[in-house]
C-alpha cells in the first residue's frame, strides 16, 4: 500500500475534466476519451480505498452537458449503462458503496433501474462512499431541495436545506479536485463546497493516475483549513499544543 504524509482527506471530490480533448488530440472519438476516463475512474476508487478515503464523489455528468452533441449524450447513456453491468460486481467485492446523485426524470428508465440495482447490490458496504453525480447540477440541488421543503410545508433553514439535499448522507468535502486545466467548478457541490479546498489539475482526466492523486492530498496536507477562524486559534486547538 503507498504511502501519502500529512492527512488524508476523509471526503474527495473529482470534477473530471478533460476526456474529449484527450481524445481529440489522439484523432480519437471523443466518446473514447470518455472510455478512458472510466478507466481511470477506477483507478482513482482504487487508489481511494487504499489509502483510507472515506467518502468520493465524482462529476460524471452535469445537467448542462444535456446541451452537448446528441450522439455524445447518448453515446453517454450507452457507456453508464455497460459500465454499471461491468464495474458494480467488483465494487461490491471491494466494499464500495455507491449513490447516484442527479434529476432522475431526465434519464431513460432502463439507465434508472440500473442506477437502482447499483445502488442496492452496494448498500450494505462501508470501506468507501462512492457518489456518482449524474445529471447533477449544484443549483439543481439547492432548488429542488427547496422546492421539497415548500412542498411539505418545513420552514427553510441551513440545516433543512442541507438535509434535504442530494449530498446528504455524507459530510462536505474537504478537497475538491478538478482536472483540464480550468480554474472554475462549473455548478458542482455549490453549497457543499463552502470551505472545502480547491486543487487544480492541468492532467486531462485520462492522464491523472495514483501519482497524481498523492500529489493533490500532500498538497492538502500542507494547508491550514481556518473555517473562519486565526491561525492562531487554529494552532491553539491542535494536540500536543501549549495553548490548547
Amino acid at each position: 500500500m503507498p504511502t501519502v504524509q500529512g492527512a488524508i482527506p476523509h471526503h474527495i471530490a473529482i470534477v473530471m475534466d478533460g476526456n474529449g480533448r484527450w481524445a481529440t488530440r489522439r484523432f480519437l472519438p471523443r466518446l473514447a476519451g470518455h472510455r478512458q476516463g472510466v478507466e481511470s475512474l477506477r483507478r482513482c476508487v482504487h487508489a481511494c480505498v487504499q489509502r483510507g478515503v472515506g467518502v468520493l464523489t465524482v462529476f460524471a455528468f452535469s445537467s448542462e452537458n444535456r446541451n452537448r452533441p446528441a450522439d455524445e449524450v447518448s453515446g453517454l447513456m450507452d457507456l453508464l449503462a455497460k459500465a454499471l453491468t461491468r464495474e458494480v460486481p467488483q465494487l461490491a467485492r471491494d466494499g464500495v458503496q455507491v449513490h447516484f446523485v442527479g434529476e432522475k426524470s431526465g434519464i431513460s428508465a432502463q439507465v434508472r433501474e440500473g442506477l437502482q440495482r447499483a445502488e442496492a447490490a452496494t448498500a450494505g458496504n462501508q470501506r468507501l462512499v462512492l457518489n456518482v453525480c449524474f445529471n447533477y447540477g449544484g443549483r439543481w440541488d439547492i432548488t429542488q431541495a427547496a422546492a421539497a421543503l415548500a412542498a411539505r410545508g418545513e420552514p427553510i433553514t441551513e440545516a433543512s436545506l442541507h438535509a434535504a439535499m442530494g449530498m446528504a448522507h455524507v459530510p462536505d468535502p474537504d478537497l475538491l479536485i478538478r482536472t483540464g486545466g480550468e480554474r472554475r467548478i462549473s455548478n458542482f457541490l455549490l453549497w457543499q463546497a463552502a470551505y472545502t479546498e480547491l486543487y487544480f489539475s492541468d492532467r486531462l482526466w485520462p492522464d491523472f493516475d495514483e501519482a497524481a492523486l498523492d500529489e493533490a492530498i500532500a498538497d492538502f496536507a500542507a494547508r491550514e483549513r481556518r473555517f473562519g477562524q486565526t491561525s492562531d486559534q487554529v494552532q491553539a486547538q491542535q494536540p500536543g499544543s501549549l495553548r490548547a
